[in-house]
């Protein structure tokens, strides 16, 4: 039997958030139609097109990725990952200790919970799955050869949750909205890729040897040594580096961008993987791995999940529409801003060690715009961009009091042939950036492209 796929309307009054959300998903921002005009004069011409993420401002998100806040010990994310009542069970970038807020965590953690489910469940069981991105999908996938009914509940109207590649014939590639940026050896067979393994730090000066990890390394050696758990930031301070100084500054917006926090909120015990001088790009239609994943599992979108009730006999879900349907089992992957929010309700409520594993992590956030020229404007051929210097000197429309530096782009045309430039935002900018109006987030973006201007261009 191929897998169903059943809708309920948004207009049916469904109420939860991410995977449970009260909203319908808002439509990607700006769709891939040219950019509205006019616009603010900038030296960096306006692109034909752009489109943007907005996973801080998102009811199905919440954020982007989960982080560890100070003082959070390693066995958090173990906590959160441990099935209560042997009921309810819980996958996700978060619960993953090895990787979290990254691809491989997401599909660790549904291969970790799967394991814990195939060890337990009896043939002919259903099992609910709330969440159809790749932790929800790859549950679906470790499930498939066992004699149990499997069915998926998706909020969005689509697959993919935290990826989400567009599609959109205006645009040469899928627009990688989500994740979609891994380290070179790792799941590169998801979709096409591209391997992304030059840099360029460019100044107001001119450019400058790429920024090492050496400082951040010195000062969490030392950190880790003291009697109690300080921020990156303050360990920084205390190995005698200046986190404001340019350099460093833009080395801690890079490692924002992967682990969606700053400096000053990231734990120096258990502090996120270091930025990597290479990267690979997935490039490929993301969506369309998640489906194959999804293999046979019933799968039901637009169905929001709002509450969850259990005990010793099985698990009732009621949904969005107040219709109430009974499982063997159910495996949660909603993203951890989500359930911080309580966008679904537990009863009984979950243990105070999940309760508490919940409060104790920090979900962080990551925003992208994608470009498309006509023409290039650059003549670079790097593939990884960083912005280096203070706010004032990153561009001249950043002196704006609600403009946002983009210090961190990904130069697509070496590895593509096309004119696509990625913009990366993280932490508290990243937030920032998601609640600009359109007209403001595009002119953050290019006025912290200037840097990147032929100096013939630049005056």
């Amino acid at each position: 039997m191929t897998r169903r796929q059943l809708l309920i309307g948004a207009g049916a009054g469904a109420l939860g958030v991410l995977l449970v959300s009260c909203t319908p998903e808002p439509a990607p921002t700006p769709t891939g139609t040219r950019t509205p005009t006019p616009l603010p004069t900038t030296k960096v011409p306006a692109p034909a097109a752009s489109m943007r993420s907005s996973w801080a401002t998102d009811q199905y998100s919440r954020g982007a990725v989960s982080f560890t806040r100070i003082g959070v010990q390693s066995d958090t994310r173990a906590t959160l990952a441990e099935p209560v009542g042997g009921r309810v069970y819980f996958a996700g970038e978060a619960t993953d200790v090895d990787n979290p807020a990254t691809i491989a965590g997401a599909i660790h953690s549904g291969e970790s919970a799967a394991m814990r489910l195939r060890a337990t469940v009896t043939d002919g069981e259903r099992i609910a799955v709330i969440g159809a991105g790749l932790a929800g999908a790859t549950v679906a996938s470790q499930l498939a050869d066992l004699d149990i009914e499997v069915t998926v509940f998706e909020a969005r109207d689509r697959v993919g949750g935290r990826v989400h590649s567009q599609l959109d014939d205006d645009w040469p590639i899928p627009v990688q909205l989500g994740g979609w940026l891994v380290s070179p050896d790792d799941h590169s067979d998801l979709a096409e890729t591209v391997d992304l393994a030059s840099a360029l730090w460019r100044s107001p000066e001119g450019d400058i040897e790429p920024v090492a990890n050496a400082p951040l390394e010195t000062a969490i050696a030392a950190a880790q040594a003291l009697p109690a758990d300080v921020s990156l930031a303050e360990a920084l301070v205390a190995s005698g580096a200046d986190p404001e100084e340019p350099d460093l500054a833009a080395l801690l917006a890079y490692l924002a961008t992967t682990s969606g926090a700053d400096a000053d909120t990231l734990s120096a015990w258990f502090p996120p993987a270091l930025p990597l001088a290479a990267s690979t790009g997935i490039i490929g239609d993301l969506g369309a791995f998640v489906e194959e994943q999804l293999g046979d599992a019933q799968l039901t979108l637009s169905s929001p999940v709002a509450r969850i009730a259990y005990d010793e006999s099985g698990v009732s879900l009621r949904l969005g529409t107040g219709e109430s349907t009974s499982f063997d089992r159910v495996v949660v992957t909603v993203p951890l801003g989500v359930l911080q929010r309580e966008g679904i309700e537990f009863a009984p409520p979950l243990p105070f060690a999940h309760r508490g594993a919940l409060n104790a992590l920090g979900m962080g956030h990551i925003e992208t715009i994608w470009m498309r020229y006509d023409e290039p404007f650059w003549d670079t051929e790097a593939t990884i961009w960083h912005v280096v210097g203070d706010r004032q000197s990153v561009g001249s429309g950043l002196t704006l009091e609600n403009a946002v530096a983009v210090r961190t782009w990904i130069n697509l045309f070496p590895v593509t042939g096309e004119n696509l430039l990625v913009g990366i935002v993280g932490g508290v900018d990243a937030e920032r950036f998601a609640e600009l109006e359109e007209e403001g987030a595009l002119l953050s973006a290019l006025t912290s492209l200037e840097l990147f201007l032929p100096s013939d261009a630049t005056g």
